[in-house]
Formats: structure tokens, C-alpha cells, sequence
């Protein structure tokens, strides 16, 4: 009776510790859950307010700068990260003046926002990147494309949203970024800036070309100016690619070159588009791309995995590109032979073996250059891109081999 007693006398002590516990637990959650609706009541209102502005002064510890030469917020970071609100920090940074000026993937560690800017995207911020107003212009597999406006009034630009099942981890990404996006040429679509968020979501931003793709355009050209204009475009498009492979300390192999990934500009000048993308996809993401380009004739017979493209590779889609420029335009009549199957080169060949020219190529395309004594030059072209498309990689030409023997034909 005396213990149990005891017990009893012991239980009303232990009312306080537990009520302690309770609160130790509550009180954190109660001040998170404060920070958050403080968050989302001043961010709209801290927005481009700059912190060496303000009537007063911060505490030094509160700007202190990084090694690397960024403000962070030092003291928030890691507190930010054990209640798992790093991915929130950066943009509440960025909205003080106080984030990373173009640090890339390494300015906040643990999986927080990321902004990385190349030559032409100085301007850009994240903010203005997400906030832009746009429009749904193409889908594929792992990638969505929008055409966005700054609201700062600067020209269109081109927004690729990669998802994240389909994108590789942060520093594969961060180096297959600064790859592509050190690649400068006319012939090229530059990369200028790219933006990885928490979730790992990743948005590529380019610059907007309304001329639209190369495979759209010779859908509608006057047949009169159709030679002049193919020998022009293959020029650029073979100088796009021989700065891929030839030019850079690193080659980058295209991967993925067809029509669709050829763009014009204003002047209608080639612009080849999504370069390298492969590399920031994972393998299974790598390899739809690649059955997507086979199921479009574009592939090399001996390439079987995305991450093994070679220069080869590429020489033999730039074939196919040639002969497409040269193929009759396509067309909605079922009774006519499947128009891929023209532009296919071992289709294309059977079609010249059986001495039915006019059926691989514009009957007007033909027409013109003997008119203009420009047949010569025609087969010639047709023999160039049908050697990019041989059977035996060893036997495709390279960049500048092709280069060359475009210059003499378009002359």
C-alpha cells in the first residue's frame, strides 16, 4: 500500500514534465508554421528590394560573404536544411539581394534552387524566368518547350522544361551544362542560362527563333529558289556541326539531329538546336530519344545506345537531313508511297538504281538546275549525302571533308 502510494504521490510531478515535452515538440512547429506565413505575406512585398538600401544597417553577419564569393545567409542555411526548408531559402535570397550572383549549382548546397548563366542570359534571374508568362509550343517524351515573354520587355525566349524522372542528378547536369552552354557559333542555338529547382526539375533557356524549323520551312519555299536555298542552309548546318566536333577542347556529338531540331532565324540562317541534350537525360529518357529518332529514319544503324553516339553518328542523321532538303515535299495523298520511306537513303538509292529520280526528288528541283546547267551539282550533292548515310562508319565523310565538297558544289 505504501509504494503504490507512492505512486500515486509521484504521478502529479510528472504532469509538469510531460506538458514540458508537449510544448518542446509544439513550440518548433508553431514557429515554422509562423515563418512560412511570414514568408508568404512579405514575398510579394520584398520583391526587388535590395538590402544595401534599407533605412538601416544589417548586422555584419547576415551579409558575411562565402569562399566562393556569394552572399548566402549563412546562419539561415543550416537551420533551413534540419527543418527541411533549404529549397525555400534561395528564392527568399534572391528576392533580398542577398543569393548567389551566378554562383551555378554549387550556390546553395543540399538541393536549393540554382541559377546558371551564360554569355547572353547575364540579365536573367529566376524570378523573371518562372514568373514569365508563356505558351506550350512542343512535347516530347521527357521534355516540355515554351515560348515565354520577360516581362521586363526583352525578346521571346525559349523555355525546355526537362522532367525530373527523365534528368540526370545535379553535378552530372551541372557539368553537361557548362559543356553545352561554352558552345558559341552562329550556326548554334545558344544556351543561355540554366535553372534547376528543389524537386530536381530542370528549365533550359534559349533564345525564341519565329522562323521556326528547318522541316517546316522547306515545306513552303517557291521550287524557282529551292537550289540556291538548299546549298545555303546545308553550308550553315554543315559549320554548326563541324564546330561540334572539330572546335571545341571537348567534342559534343549532337545525338539527336533532324530537321525538327534545325531552326531559322530572322535572316533565315541555321540555327541547330538541342546538342548535347542527351547528356542531361537519364539512360532510359536517353534511349526513347534515340527510338524516337530510329522511328523517324534519322538513326545510324550501328548505334544502339544513346550514350555511345559517335561523330559517325551524327555524319550519318546529317545525311538523311541533306536528302530530306532534296525530296519531294510531303504530302497528304495516301496513294503516293509513305513520304519517310523517300527520305530514307536505302529507299532513296533504290529509287536512283531504278532510274526513278523524279520520284526521289522535286521533279521542279530537277528541272530548275538543268535549266540553270546546275545537274552537275545536283547529282553531286545527292552522291555527298548518300556517302554520309553509307552502311560502314568508317567510310562517312567528316565535317570538313563535307565542309569542302559543299563549297565547290554551291559555286
Amino acid at each position: 500500500m505504501e509504494m503504490a502510494g507512492a505512486a500515486e504521490a509521484a504521478t502529479p510531478g510528472q504532469e509538469p514534465m510531460r506538458k514540458g515535452r508537449s510544448n518542446s515538440i509544439l513550440l518548433p512547429i508553431v514557429g515554422i508554421l509562423f515563418a512560412y506565413l511570414l514568408y508568404r505575406y512579405l514575398r510579394p512585398r520584398l520583391r526587388g528590394l535590395r538590402l544595401d538600401r534599407l533605412p538601416f544597417r544589417l548586422p555584419a553577419c547576415l551579409r558575411r560573404r562565402t569562399p566562393s564569393g556569394s552572399t548566402v545567409l549563412p546562419y539561415f542555411a543550416p537551420i533551413a536544411d534540419r527543418l527541411g526548408a533549404l529549397p525555400y531559402l534561395g528564392p527568399i535570397a534572391e528576392r533580398l539581394g542577398v543569393g548567389p550572383q551566378g554562383g551555378g549549382f554549387g550556390g546553395y548546397h543540399g538541393g536549393a534552387d540554382a541559377l546558371v548563366k551564360f554569355p547572353g542570359g547575364e540579365a536573367l534571374s529566376v524570378a523573371a524566368i518562372l514568373e514569365a508568362p508563356g505558351e506550350v509550343v512542343a512535347k516530347s517524351a521527357h521534355s516540355t518547350l515554351y515560348r515565354a515573354t520577360m516581362r521586363s520587355g526583352e525578346a521571346a525566349v525559349l523555355l525546355r522544361f526537362v522532367r525530373p524522372a527523365c534528368a540526370v542528378g545535379a553535378e552530372e547536369a551541372s557539368a553537361a551544362a557548362r559543356r553545352i552552354g561554352a558552345v558559341s557559333h552562329p550556326n548554334l542555338v545558344p544556351l543561355r542560362a540554366v535553372y534547376v529547382g528543389p524537386r530536381g526539375e530542370k528549365l533550359l533557356v534559349h533564345p525564341f527563333y519565329a522562323a521556326g524549323s528547318l522541316h517546316r520551312f522547306m515545306q513552303g519555299i517557291a521550287e524557282s529558289q529551292r537550289w540556291n536555298i538548299i546549298c545555303k542552309l546545308s553550308l550553315g548546318i554543315v559549320k554548326g556541326l563541324d564546330h561540334l566536333h572539330t572546335d571545341l577542347e571537348k567534342p559534343i556529338v549532337h545525338g539527336n539531329l533532324k530537321t525538327s531540331n534545325i531552326l531559322l532565324d530572322a535572316n533565315y540562317e541555321c540555327k541547330i538546336s538541342d546538342y548535347g541534350l542527351y547528356l542531361l537525360l537519364n539512360p532510359n529518357a536517353a534511349q526513347e530519344m534515340l527510338d524516337t529518332s530510329a522511328a523517324q529514319g534519322y538513326k545510324a544503324p550501328e548505334l544502339m545506345k544513346m550514350r555511345d553516339a559517335t561523330r559517325e553518328n551524327d555524319i550519318y542523321s546529317l545525311g538523311v537531313v541533306l536528302l530530306e532538303m532534296l525530296a519531294q515535299k510531303l504530302s497528304t495523298d495516301d496513294s503516293r508511297p509513305n513520304p519517310r520511306d523517300i527520305l530514307l537513303p536505302v529507299s532513296f538509292k533504290n529509287l536512283v538504281l531504278e532510274r526513278k529520280i523524279s520520284d526521289a526528288f522535286s521533279s521542279d528541283l530537277v528541272k530548275q538546275c538543268k535549266k540553270s546547267g546546275k545537274e552537275k551539282n545536283l547529282n553531286a550533292f545527292f552522291e555527298l549525302a548518300t556517302a554520309c548515310c553509307s552502311p560502314s562508319p568508317s567510310l562517312r565523310p567528316n565535317t570538313k571533308y563535307i565542309l569542302k565538297r559543299l563549297e565547290e558544289i554551291a559555286r
